[in-house]
């Protein structure tokens, strides 16, 4: 037996992963550093997560790529050259795969391998795994990496079964890619992958119908190549840069403007805001005043600039009426940044059509079918693309059918909402970590930073219990409890619930509203660092009874 584990039970592993995204790619590099033996699953034939799957028309990034990348190892960062300021989705999985080659990941990493179900072994302190080829491995640790936004959430429409021609999903895009010139393409979602794909696909197909049931805020994202001299600045400055994100509410730099929007006259704010749209573009834009997400009346001032932008782009006042949110609230979903998509809106091909006010009655052999005051409307199609995103934050963590103490399923307990402490670990699920898990930033942060925050302080964790001789870890009930409030309290300073988003999972139809990140990642690395110092405040960890009879 391996004398750096506390246990004399032997394990296949010492820890196994799930997921080969950037998250668990990087979990995996930072274990095998520390020694340990390690597992990585990953149901996808390749790497990447997120972006292996994501290959729809127009998929992009919307943090920019200098900040959008890993920082622990700054030769990494110094050989890569992102082309654009927004990297495509074809760029990003370059990077992930090349990641992959340079530090010799594949080795310990399992292709086209689905994780069923997880168990814990309370007598043995080990985790039991079971995937789909039958088999099973055992590991102390087991770590969920399998990132935010990786379960498509695929809505059941009446008569979808009975379709003659393609159906594709934009979470789940084939990855030989598809080709609609002259096609009759309809289009059911305008999130921000439909906002980004309705340009390419209006290109291609000779008529595309989109079909959107609430409006949504986008702004331009601004997207340009990147020049040598530009990527070299920001390399040489990369320590001060990666050092200021760590500090900023949304782990990116935003350059806030720490002023109120109410607080400056009309004109004033009208500048402020055309300079955010004509230059910084993207997610840059909610920084255009420092109180655009806290207070509602600040945040009208912002619905209003970009309602009037979207009519003086769209040159049907019908559409632009429908394009345009009313009375809505921009920040409360995720702000989306497009290219050029409410201009495809002129186009001659491209239709439009409002479901809130003509429901999708059902889909036939030929088409889609609608019923409204203009009476049943039929749409006759050849394709079908469902913008309609994921099963967000827990949908791939209730994917897999996880039991702790007593046989305890997560799904059972969580039925009512995830509950965690700090995102990372479950009351009843020793040893189980989670990679940006619900109640961390996560989403409302740059995903690569927060990533490199958990998967840090979860091997220096697991360090840590490896060299005191620890055979479990998990939160303390009243901690949990405490972190679940904390979470929404500081979600209720905010715009953030007022409105339904996949921020909730409201976009799922049967699962809980509950509002799932925590808002400020400055602040949780602030408890984070607080509870470590603290001897792992609001943990129990249970000694091994070698460790225990050694001192004796």
């Amino acid at each position: 037996m391996d004398d750096r584990s506390p246990i004399t039970t032997r394990t296949d592993f010492d820890a196994i992963v799930v997921g080969a995204g950037f998250a668990g790619m990087f979990m995996l590099h930072r274990l095998r550093q520390q020694g340990l033996k390690v597992r990585v699953f990953e149901r996808g034939s390749g790497v990447g997560g997120t972006w292996f799957w994501n290959r729809y028309p127009g998929a992009r990034c919307d943090t920019e790529s200098m900040e959008y990348s890993y920082q622990f190892d700054d030769a990494l960062q110094q050989e890569w050259n992102w082309p654009e300021r927004y990297s495509a989705q074809p760029d990003i999985l370059k990077y992930a795969n090349h990641v992959a080659d340079r530090y010799n990941l594949r080795a310990d990493l399992q292709f086209n391998t689905k994780v069923l179900s997880a168990s814990f072994d309370e007598a043995r302190h080990l985790w039991t795994i079971a995937t789909d080829d039958g088999k099973t491995a055992t590991a102390r640790y087991f770590i969920m990496a399998t990132g935010t936004l990786s379960v498509a959430n695929k809505p059941k429409f009446a008569g979808l079964d009975s379709f003659k021609g393609r159906v594709f999903y934009t979470s789940d895009w084939p990855h030989e890619g598809v080709d609609f010139t002259g096609r009759r393409v309809a289009l059911i979602g305008t999130g921000s992958s439909g906002i980004q794909s309705t340009p390419h696909i209006a290109e291609q197909a000779s008529r595309l119908t989109v079909f959107q049931r609430t409006p949504n805020f986008s702004v331009p994202a601004r997207n340009r190549p990147l020049s040598d001299e530009e990527r070299n600045v920001t390399k040489s400055r990369y320590g001060e840069l990666r050092n200021f994100t760590y500090q900023q509410p949304f782990a990116t730099n935003f350059h806030m403007n720490d002023v109120s929007a109410l607080s400056v006259s009309p004109e004033e704010r009208r500048r402020v805001y055309e300079e955010r749209w004509n230059q910084h573009g993207g997610l840059h834009f909610m920084a255009a005043f420092n109180d655009l997400l806290f207070n509602s009346e600040a945040n009208k001032t912002i619905a209003e600039f970009i309602v009037d932008k979207i009519h003086g782009i769209v040159k049907d006042p019908k559409k632009a009426e429908i394009l345009a949110p009313k009375n809505g609230v921009v920040g409360c979903k995720r702000l989306c940044s497009d290219t050029g998509y409410f201009e495809t809106f002129n186009r001659d091909n491209v239709d439009l059509v409002d479901v809130s006010q003509s429901p999708i009655e059902e889909v036939t052999e030929t088409g889609i079918r609608v019923e409204g005051d203009e009476g049943i409307r039929d749409f006759g199609v050849d394709d079908i693309v469902f913008a309609t995103g994921f099963d967000a934050m827990t949908g791939a963590l209730l994917g897999v059918d996880i039991k702790g103490r007593g046989g305890q399923s997560l799904r059972d307990k969580w039925a009512a909402g995830p509950r965690t402490y700090l995102g990372l670990q479950t009351v009843g699920f020793p040893n189980l970590f989670m990679v940006t898990g619900p109640g961390s930033p996560s989403v409302l942060s740059n995903m690569m930073v927060s990533i490199d925050q958990h998967v840090n302080l979860i091997s220096d964790t697991i360090r840590h219990l490896e060299s005191a001789g620890i055979v479990e870890i998990e939160p303390q009930q009243s901690a949990e409890d405490a972190w679940v409030s904390h979470v929404n309290e500081v979600a209720d300073l905010t715009v953030y619930p007022t409105c339904n988003s996949w921020y909730l999972g409201s976009n799922v139809p049967g699962k809980t509203r509950v509002f799932m990140p925590y808002i400020g990642f400055n602040t949780y690395v602030a408890k984070c660092q607080d509870v470590v110092a603290k001897g792992y405040e609001g943990f129990v960890l249970v000694p091994s009874e070698r460790k225990e009879a050694a001192t004796a």
